[in-house]
């Protein structure tokens, strides 16, 4: 055969196996959810109905709670990108007397690269105590009254924030180092360490006093809230 076609020969075969090896040592894509996309799923993990029944069987000493969440929507927000929920928690022995009560603005943060869930104290908890539970009752507008008329406004003071980071099929999350001013209960700080899966949710709520002192909240082990 003459040199010069051995030596197009031999160069066809080379670049041939060049692309072969290099299709095969290229790293697969892999895929991953944007920030937007994320704050969705903290959204939904987060609404419906989770409870401390299977802890406090456990553990006697343990409270037996159960917290509701439930997406609202409202008129004119400033942003977008964000999605609120309203959420409540009471004793599983007196559902229709939440003691903690409060909304919550789930959306992006770019700038921590994590999904950043706001809460606010509404200024009147009573008007919207049940408003989970009214808004799949037929025989009341309450829940779409509410729903209508919401502004931004109506959410209350901003209290804390939590950064939540996308772990598998999960977050967490934990409040600022310094935690979130707080008056509750004797508290004027708190902290909160959060874990949220498809099925659960363990949060290590803590309150603070001037001194420095835990006054209520987790101690040896996380508020364990389990989907219903």
């Amino acid at each position: 055969m003459n040199p010069l076609s051995l030596q197009a020969s031999g160069a066809i075969a080379l670049t041939y196996l060049l692309t072969s090896v290099g299709a095969i040592a290229k790293p697969i894509a892999k895929t991953s959810s944007t920030l937007e996309q994320q704050a969705e799923e903290v959204a939904a993990l987060l609404s419906g109905k989770m409870d401390t029944s299977a802890q406090a069987i456990a553990n006697p000493k343990a409270p037996n709670v159960q917290m509701t969440t439930c997406r609202i929507e409202l008129v004119n927000p400033a942003d977008s990108e964000s999605i609120f929920l309203y959420q409540e928690q009471a004793m599983s022995t007196s559902l229709d007397k939440p003691y903690r009560q409060r909304f919550l603005e789930i959306s992006p943060s770019p700038l921590s690269q994590s999904v950043r869930s706001r809460s606010f104290k509404p200024a009147d908890p009573t008007r919207w105590a049940g408003l989970c539970d009214s808004r799949s009752d037929p025989f009341t507008n309450r829940a779409a009254t509410l729903r209508q008329s919401t502004t931004l406004n109506d959410l209350g003071t901003p209290v804390c924030n939590v950064f939540l980071k996308q772990v598998g099929t999960s977050y967490m999350g934990n409040t600022p180092i310094d935690g979130c001013p707080a008056n509750v209960r004797g508290a004027v700080r708190i902290t909160n360490h959060i874990e949220l899966t498809p099925t659960s949710m363990n949060t290590w709520d803590r309150g603070f006093d001037a001194q420095g002192k835990q006054v209520w909240g987790a101690k040896t082990e996380s508020y364990q809230f389990r989907r219903q």
